[in-house]
């Protein structure tokens, strides 16, 4: 799974990418600032079944901290988006075409209203976010229709002819943006086309890839630098998007860097931290912490982790099941303990389980034992969250 960390330039997009995967990232204060985009992996907290099973996990593609089990999710830190950058604009086409096999978007919003909408840097209070969250949606949009429009009308004249469902073309012309063709189908039901492809105008194609983004590249807003936001952005914001967390990049950022130095205490995604028992600091460093402490009170948090395992549980419905090959011990081929924890779709069958282990384990598929019930299980059985799950197929 792949979240893209998106935004304009300079609010904080690359400080926030470095604070949820600790990759070392080039962070500065002028736009485009990143031009290749930045790969990492950060993680989502879920309850290990370690515990309620009376076993201790030797986790293999995942971490297990005293009962709780960090899976990894990949973020991708891209460029920088201006207005207009379909058309081109900045690092326009290449932004967008990086963010193709992103399932979710997390949308770094400078919620102190400190950038304009070009990203340069003024006074707080001086922009109005909430603009940057819909011209965002706007550039999205309008890269998905011209990829449907690039070539079209040939096609749109072949498929006249030959009776094609519009969700059949336009799933070939979307499909390299990870959409798949169900979701289309969705977005259909909102925005109808006419049966007549070639009649499929701009603003019907525009309102129908505003409903496609919104089904398959869903987006969280992460009103970043909340802590220095005037009164009103935050509402203003929260106005236009379903989804906001207000967030602090740079404390989450700063507390992690001195967990590692031993100065605090601090687990990503607790609201609080404590000075490390022991430690001296001196007037600076206490003056810093306090202010990170009244605002991480305030807020509940940095808000870094929350966006993240927002957009995995809550965007994406994801759970986590652990497929295992002795459904008496929980372990695997090796020996290990309830080793891979894999986060799937909810509704997920036991052969789509089978199918995301192996290609050979999905085709071979005979039936699956439910580790915690001991049960058999069909190949239409859905998985629910915290499953153990033993596929049985064919040599």
């Amino acid at each position: 799974m792949q979240i893209g960390i998106v935004g304009k330039p300079n609010v904080g997009k690359s400080t926030f990418f470095g604070a949820a995967t600790m990759t070392p990232v080039e962070i500065a204060n002028y736009p485009f600032t990143t031009i290749e985009p930045n790969k990492g992996v950060a993680y989502v907290r879920t309850p290990c079944p370690c515990k309620q099973m009376g076993v201790t996990c030797t986790p293999h593609n995942s971490l297990c901290i005293d009962g709780t089990r960090m899976v990894p999710v990949e973020l991708l830190d891209v460029a920088g988006l201006v207005p207009d950058a379909w058309q081109g604009k900045g690092l326009g086409n290449k932004f967008l075409d990086d963010l193709r096999q992103a399932d979710a978007l997390i949308n770094v919003v400078d919620v102190s209203g400190s950038t304009d909408i070009e990203g340069v840097p003024g006074e707080p209070g001086s922009h109005d976010p909430a603009e940057d969250i819909l011209f965002l949606r706007t550039e999205i949009d309008c890269w998905m229709r011209e990829i449907i429009k690039n070539g079209f009308s040939k096609i749109a004249r072949a498929a006249r002819m030959q009776g094609s469902k519009p969700e059949i073309i336009l799933h070939e012309r979307l499909a390299g943006l990870n959409v798949s063709e169900a979701q289309i189908k969705e977005a259909l039901k909102t925005v109808p086309l006419p049966e007549d492809p070639t009649k499929w105008d701009d603003d019907l194609l525009l309102s129908l890839c505003s409903e496609i983004r919104r089904i398959a590249k869903p987006m969280i807003a992460a009103m970043n630098k909340a802590d220095i936001a005037p009164e009103g952005n935050i509402e203003r914001v929260q106005s236009v998007n379903e989804m906001c967390i207000a967030t602090m990049a740079e404390t989450e950022l700063a507390l992690k860097k001195a967990a590692a130095g031993g100065l605090v205490e601090y687990t990503p995604g607790d609201s609080t931290f404590k000075i490390a028992d022991g430690v001296a600091i001196n007037d600076g460093q206490r003056k810093a912490l306090d202010y990170m402490a009244a605002n991480m009170e305030k807020y509940g948090g940095t808000g870094v982790q929350k966006c993240i395992e927002d957009a995995a549980f809550k965007m994406l419905d994801l759970i986590a099941v652990y497929p295992v090959e002795d459904e008496n011990k929980f372990t695997d081929h090796f020996g290990r303990v309830l080793p891979d924890a894999f986060l799937v779709p909810r509704g997920s069958t036991a052969k789509d389980l089978a199918y995301r282990i192996h290609t050979d384990l999905g085709d071979k598929f005979i039936r699956a034992v439910n580790a915690r019930t001991k049960r058999t299980i069909g190949a239409d059985y859905e998985l629910q969250d915290g499953d153990i799950i033993r596929i049985v197929a064919n040599k």
